[in-house]
């Protein structure tokens, strides 16, 4: 594909951020390579895809690893007046690839975009707008523009059905609105793709929206450690009191409005040491009781749901860690849960945590919210256990809770109260060390090795990081929880 040329990602691209655009084009080495998060969104995308093709049978696939044979063959096509998939349109030296070409009428055709994501979203309109202009450009006559997104009350029951899987949205009416001024946008676009120097464009919203800019840790690194965009929920503030001039958390000025737990955290940064509510850290201990349940599940939530009786994006348990503490003199007991097959995990997941969760003590997590989710999620799609959980629910404690609430708050953490912020802020250990180290790529890893043809002995290798990941979550809870014992000493 001829680099110069305009395509729907580059205008996306160009949309958001035009520096970005302009490096993606002219300065492609500085873009890092795609990571394994992002390209596991790519791989869903294109698995929705495929299945949305199934919406329209008779359709034509037309290959795409020949540029101009691609667009070639979208032209002959057209003339049969059949759906087509992936038909390709060069007009002038604007291109764009249409996931669905569908037939209306005598002479007018739908344009039908398939899209990993449960809502439609600007950046959806956006994009069809700039196919739409595309097939208008080369004369193609274009009725309606679709988006086929993922429905998640569908429930899996045998072979997936696109469809029940797919809700079909209507935003033609959206398009025509995006598409006001879009000549003028693509001209900017163009001119900034000929200009022999980059952009100055300074950071914004836009570094994160619509996407995860992979520039954004370069166009960042002119901020200060304590920057402003560490401040605890900041958000607008963060960008306001930057547009002032106020790079630092230190530097907000006296009669800026600020919440009490962020007047915390600017003391902490201008003292350089924690923030410590003895009374009520001491008040959170006590409702401890032995024997202590330190547990973490890791979970899996794919697009396109993967066993019967479960919704898309559903998050799927398959591995918990858990570390015993029966008494205030006792050595903590690690025990582990990981799957293995390919079949639903659930069954077995319940079946080993629940002989391992004695009947009586604290159960603590880090963000209650998430393990007591899945576990009611189990509990409604095995009935049998909705006793146990709801005993298990009740004992749940959220070591989360003292520092979301500020009882304890060290100016290490950033602004965030995460296990992730929180376990090196407090101990000074981490999770650095690790090959696997947070939640999604704990989900990919186990993923690739279950679902995928990998060898078998980087399949124990990625089992053993994942036990790794998981047992550092809960071992690092303990840690945390002596942690405060000795400072309320």
């Amino acid at each position: 594909m001829p680099s110069k040329l305009l395509t729907k990602s580059k205008y996306i691209s160009g949309l958001q951020c035009l520096k970005y655009l302009w490096i993606q084009i002219n300065k492609p080495e500085r873009i890092p390579v795609t990571g394994i998060v992002k390209q596991h969104i790519f791989d869903q995308g294109h698995l929705v895809g495929e299945l949305a093709k199934q919406l329209f049978p008779g359709g034509v696939d037309i290959a795409t690893d020949n540029f101009m044979g691609n667009i070639n063959e979208a032209k002959k096509l057209l003339k049969q007046r059949k759906p087509l998939f992936e038909a390709g349109v060069l007009a002038g030296n604007i291109y764009s690839r249409t996931d669905i070409l569908n037939p209306v009428n005598d002479n007018e055709w739908d344009i039908i975009e398939a899209k990993s994501s449960t809502t439609v979203k600007d950046v959806h309109i956006q994009d069809a707008s700039f196919q739409k202009y595309c097939w208008d450009m080369s004369g193609l006559k274009i009725r309606n523009c679709c988006l086929a997104l993922i429905n998640n009350k569908y429930v899996k029951n045998g072979e997936i059905d696109p469809q029940g899987l797919f809700n079909i949205h209507d935003i033609t009416d959206q398009v025509a609105v995006a598409s006001e001024g879009i000549e003028n946008r693509i001209d900017v676009i163009f001119e900034t793709i000929k200009a022999s120097e980059c952009p100055e464009v300074t950071i914004g919203k836009y570094c994160k929206d619509p996407y995860e800019c992979a520039l954004k840790e370069e166009c960042w690194k002119f901020l200060p450690a304590d920057s402003i965009f560490t401040l605890y929920y900041g958000g607008e503030k963060c960008f306001d009191l930057f547009d002032h001039g106020v790079l630092t958390v230190k530097d907000i000025p006296e009669d800026y409005k600020l919440g009490e737990k962020q007047l915390i955290q600017k003391a902490c940064v201008i003292n350089d040491k924690p923030f410590l509510n003895k009374e009520g850290i001491k008040e959170f201990l006590s409702t401890l009781k032995y024997p202590l349940y330190y547990l973490d599940f890791e979970t899996f939530g794919p697009a396109i749901p993967l066993f019967d009786g479960t919704r898309p994006f559903q998050n799927i348990p398959f591995q918990f860690s858990l570390h015993v503490v029966n008494d205030a003199e006792s050595t903590p007991q690690h025990l582990s849960y990981l799957t293995n097959g390919s079949d639903d995990p659930r069954p077995a997941f319940l079946l080993e945590l629940k002989k391992l969760l004695g009947e009586t003590g604290s159960i603590l997590t880090y963000n209650q919210g998430f393990e007591e989710g899945i576990l009611k999620e189990l509990a409604l799609s095995f009935p049998e256990y909705k006793y146990w959980v709801s005993q298990v629910r009740d004992r749940l404690v959220d070591l989360l809770s003292p520092f979301r609430n500020f009882l304890y708050y060290h100016p290490l953490q950033k602004g965030k109260a995460s296990i992730k912020n929180v376990l090196p802020a407090i101990t000074g250990k981490g999770y650095g060390a690790l090959d696997i180290r947070e939640g999604q790529s704990a989900s990919i890893a186990f993923l690739t090795i279950t679902y995928s043809e990998v060898p078998e002995e980087e399949r124990q290798k990625v089992r053993r990081d994942l036990i790794k990941y998981c047992g550092l979550d809960t071992e690092g809870m303990i840690w945390i929880v002596e942690k405060l014992r000795d400072l309320c000493l």
